[in-house]
């Protein structure tokens, strides 16, 4: 009982943090994410014994504060140079880390140069796709997408595994999860998106559509962190968020599913 209620209090925790950042947006929103964005990041490295103490480390932290100062930067101005400094940002990241390489040569391998980097795409700049939807016209509405594919989903896959799950989904990987669970899930998204449009006065079909491409994400969010927790042996990658995990544990399904809605926002959603 202490360990559900411990769970059931951070998770409530948690949804309240998310609920009141996306609806204030602007600075407070940012600041959280780039805060998650951080520790996440951390939790990544360590898996990989990667330390922020070493340059690589350092790079790859560095290269996260300057993302994220970009991403800011941009607000919600329409310039073409502020559209694109985020972009130069993460190429100039990746140029750091290649001077490190070659500077230090032989100290790092090339593997530990794509693991910083893939850290830095992976975490903090998937992540800040949940500010960036938020800062888009109409954006008040769109962020809230992103949590009805990916924890919508979540929940209706559970249910609909648990109800009718016979065939395996990605066996060797995840037991537990079925086939019929996962399209549960995305059909489950899709009426959750249906039902948003509904209150919102938005288009059913374009959410439903959405949400249910956001669902699909998710679960490849989801599959993808556990590979990597499968594969380096590891339970949670934290323990931040009691009964819950770490960062990336909580987040690895809205990780992926943040910048598909933010794509197909730009691309399906009159937000001119």
């Amino acid at each position: 009982m202490t360990s559900f209620m411990q769970r059931l209090t951070s998770g409530i925790v948690l949804v309240l943090l998310i609920f009141g950042t996306c609806f204030l947006g602007g600075l407070p929103l940012g600041f959280f994410v780039a805060v998650i964005g951080y520790i996440g990041l951390q939790e990544f490295y360590k898996v990989f014994h990667l330390s922020i103490t070493k340059e690589l480390g350092r790079v790859g932290f560095l290269g996260t504060f300057l993302w994220f100062f970009s991403v800011f930067l941009v607000g919600e101005d329409g310039s073409l140079v502020k559209r694109e400094l985020k972009w130069l940002a993460l190429l100039l990241i990746f140029m750091c880390l290649m001077a490190v390489y070659v500077f230090t040569f032989p100290k790092y391998n090339t593997i530990n140069v794509m693991t910083v980097f893939f850290g830095i795409v992976y975490v903090p700049v998937m992540l800040s796709f949940i500010y960036l939807t938020r800062m888009l016209q109409g954006g008040f509405y769109l962020v809230w997408l992103i949590f009805l594919s990916s924890w919508g989903c979540d929940t209706f896959a559970y249910c609909v595994g648990m109800l009718i799950g016979r065939h395996k989904l990605a066996p060797t990987l995840s037991p537990k999860k079925s086939v019929e669970g996962a399209i549960g899930g995305i059909v489950g998204a899709a009426l959750l998106g249906v039902l948003y449009a509904i209150l919102t006065d938005g288009s059913m079909p374009i959410y439903a559509l959405i949400c249910a491409v956001g669902a699909t994400a998710s679960q490849v969010g989801d599959l993808a962190a556990s590979a990597i927790k499968r594969q380096h042996e590891i339970k949670d990658y934290g323990r931040l968020i009691p009964g819950h995990g770490g960062i990336l544990d909580r987040f690895d399904s809205v990780i992926v599913t943040a910048p598909m809605i933010y794509i197909l926002a730009v691309l399906l959603v009159d937000i001119r």
